[in-house]
């Protein structure tokens, strides 16, 4: 098949999008595909007369794509330079109406949020993963954790507060404060005091207006895979330092991961059974990997759902696929074929 993999944009996870992006591309390569590696926000850059052609040539590698911190996206918009109202890069319509399949590697809003699916809807042109519909109910957590009290599904509790509030909530502590709709953890506070508590809420209001604080639940952190219809087995996340955030999460050696995890056969059912139950509340599609903390009585507490989970290295749902005996290679075709299920 000919396939784009979009990766990049103008998104805090940005750089894990491209090391995402530069993987599977080359896996589907690996496996017999014609792959065309782009970047949505700089678009693709190389000359062509008909679309078609650009799956004879194999450019993309190219693209820098190593995570070291939360990149600057200010810095990125000038390096493109003339008008950026825009988001999308020069000619990403137009090849990506003339390939098979877009393959999303793309993380964070532009991506996540189900904007480009939406886009990609009415033009017609296939892509892999959830919907748009999904995909923005997943992205906005502040919605997500409406439908998961409406569908008996343990989250902790939290309030939205608005950068432009009269006066901020306070919603008692430990409490952890996050954008409404970020990911990677970027922005993200675990308050343990309340005179840390504006602090923690401006960092958040640098990546977005409104902020998700919700009660802070100690215990172990695991997620919990789910493509083709079925979960994979549950992964332990045990950062060194701290809370798993970007620096934990994508840095090496700063967390140790544990798949499987050293939990019993029925507390891990109990985990595969409930990232199941989020799934269909929030009306995912194909794939994604669900976040949760088991608590000191053994209940489990969801967190979040990420609908384009990572494909890096260090990325958790590929260690979970590994473990049940589906190599990253066949991962990313599996990720292909069910796409495609939808459009049949």
């Amino acid at each position: 098949m000919n396939i784009i993999v979009l990766c990049g944009g103008v998104s805090t996870e940005r750089d894990v999008s491209l090391t995402s992006g530069k993987m599977a591309a080359a896996a589907l390569k690996r496996i017999g595909h014609k792959v065309v590696l782009v970047d949505l926000f700089f678009g693709y850059p190389h000359p062509y007369n008909d679309p078609a052609e650009i799956f004879d040539h194999d450019f993309g590698d190219e693209l820098d794509a190593t995570i070291n911190d939360v990149p600057d996206l200010d810095a990125l918009m000038k390096k493109r330079g003339g008008d950026n109202r825009s988001r999308i890069g020069a000619n990403v319509v137009d090849i990506c109406s003339a390939a098979d399949i877009v393959f999303l590697a793309l993380h964070g809003n532009d991506g996540e949020d189900g904007k480009i699916q939406a886009m990609f809807e009415l033009y017609g042109i296939k892509y892999t993963g959830c919907d748009s519909l999904g995909s923005a109910v997943a992205m906005n957590k502040g919605v997500a954790k409406m439908l998961f009290l409406q569908n008996g599904i343990s989250t902790p509790t939290g309030i939205v507060v608005n950068k432009n509030d009269s006066e901020y909530k306070n919603p008692g502590f430990p409490c952890v404060v996050k954008p409404r709709s970020g990911g990677s953890s970027v922005g993200t506070s675990v308050v343990t005091r309340e005179e840390d508590y504006l602090a923690a809420l401006e960092l958040a209001f640098k990546y977005e207006s409104d902020v998700l604080v919700e009660n802070y639940i100690k215990g172990r952190e695991f997620s919990v895979g789910v493509i083709n219809g079925k979960a994979l087995p549950a992964i332990e996340i045990c950062p060194k330092s701290g809370f798993f955030d970007y620096k934990n999460k994508y840095l090496a050696n700063l967390t140790d991961e544990y798949c499987p995890a050293n939990i019993s056969p029925e507390t891990e059912k109990q985990l595969q059974n409930a990232a199941l139950a989020v799934f269909d509340a929030l009306m995912l599609k194909v794939y994604a990997r669900i976040d949760f903390i088991l608590d000191e009585n053994g209940r489990e507490w969801c967190l979040e759902a990420n609908t384009l989970p990572g494909l890096t290295p260090s990325s958790l749902m590929p260690k979970e696929a590994a473990v049940a005996g589906i190599p990253y290679d066949d991962f990313c075709a599996l990720i292909i074929e069910k796409s495609l299920e939808k459009y049949n």
